[in-house]
């Protein structure tokens, strides 16, 4: 489904996406949902639960300014799925969080 979020509550949203690598040493890896702003309703911070590729995650698109949020991938979560930078991942939203 892809009915706009703009509030909290469920969702029922998925996106096929790569692992990306912020270039600065200790740098976060992440992905980009495209259209998000639009998809959101907010150019700002936004609190999700779901997952990727299946593993439970709990925590915040973050805006790049251009329309899109980057959606950090914690290194225990890479490590479940046995995926890094390069790889492609599933993510699933199943609920905004109020802020």
């Amino acid at each position: 489904m892809t009915t706009p979020a703009h509030a909290p509550g469920p969702l029922d949203h998925e996106f096929s996406a790569v692992l990306e690598r912020s270039p600065s040493p200790g740098g976060w890896t992440y992905v980009v949902m495209p259209d998000s702003a639009q998809f959101f309703g907010t150019g700002g911070l936004v609190k999700i639960r779901g997952s990727v590729d299946g593993e439970p995650i709990t925590t915040a698109f973050m805006p790049l300014g251009d329309g899109t949020h980057k959606l950090p991938v914690k290194a225990a979560i890479r490590k479940r799925i046995g995926k890094e930078a390069g790889h492609t991942v599933v993510v699933r939203l199943e609920e905004r969080l109020a802020p």
